[in-house]
């Protein structure tokens, strides 16, 4: 049958591209030949700098975190809430069978002997809690969980996007990630409180707090395989 869903139009766009340039940038940081000479690790700082400015270039697209009213304070208290307990559970769904495959781009920022390279550090703290989460609930949950249930998502309640579109846009999260079942977790946790409250503020809150507390528990405990 043919597929009659429309083309992708600037909304979409906007919620896409950020994403696909993160995406490639990521990738492009795995497979850099070592022989080049150059420190995949910063890449990270450009990655997190162009995908901010692609954000900010586009922050008029994203209405849902422009002219939507922020979270009340029950809502945003849970979303911290959320946000606490996938980092609690994440740090503990990672054994061997949760995990698809292996990092393709480590983030291990140490020097030659060890020490820690707090301007990396920084950078990859600020981008996982604060550029991330916008990052990616705007394509997740804003375009694609709602692109599942109908094509022209623009229109599409939150508060009435159906199961099948919760599971299939959660289910594509997970294959993104490392830790899949955490990230069924995560995906699906961050797809409810969307679902829930009607405000994408409650998923990008959630997913900051979770990103935050795992940036400190990396930093704290050395499991640099988090990052």
């Amino acid at each position: 049958m043919p597929d009659d869903r429309p083309a992708l139009n600037a909304a979409a766009f906007a919620r896409c591209l950020p994403f696909v340039v993160f995406m490639a940038l990521l990738a492009l940081r795995g497979y850099l030949p070592a022989n080049l000479g150059i420190d995949a690790r910063w890449i990270y700082g450009g990655q997190t700098l162009v995908v901010a400015g692609l954000l900010a270039w586009y922050w008029r697209e994203y209405g849902e975190l422009v002219r939507q009213n922020l979270p009340e304070a029950r809502e945003t208290g849970w979303a911290v809430v959320v946000g606490i307990a996938v980092f609690a559970i994440w740090v503990q769904l990672d054994a061997p069978w949760m995990q698809l495959g292996s990092a393709t781009a480590s983030f291990v920022p140490l020097d030659d002997q060890g020490q820690p390279i707090w301007a990396l550090i920084a950078l990859r703290l600020a981008g996982a809690a604060l550029v991330v989460p916008v990052m990616e609930e705007l394509f997740w949950r804003s375009f694609l969980m709602r692109w599942i249930q109908q094509p022209r998502f623009e229109g599409v309640d939150p508060q009435r996007v159906g199961l099948r579109a919760i599971v299939l846009s959660t289910f594509v999260f997970t294959l993104a990630h490392t830790l899949w079942l955490a990230a069924v977790v995560a995906g699906l946790a961050y797809a409810w409180l969307y679902r829930w409250s009607g405000k994408l503020w409650t998923a990008v809150i959630a997913h900051a707090v979770t990103n935050a507390l795992l940036g400190a528990y990396v930093i704290a405990t050395g499991r640099w395989e988090f990052w």
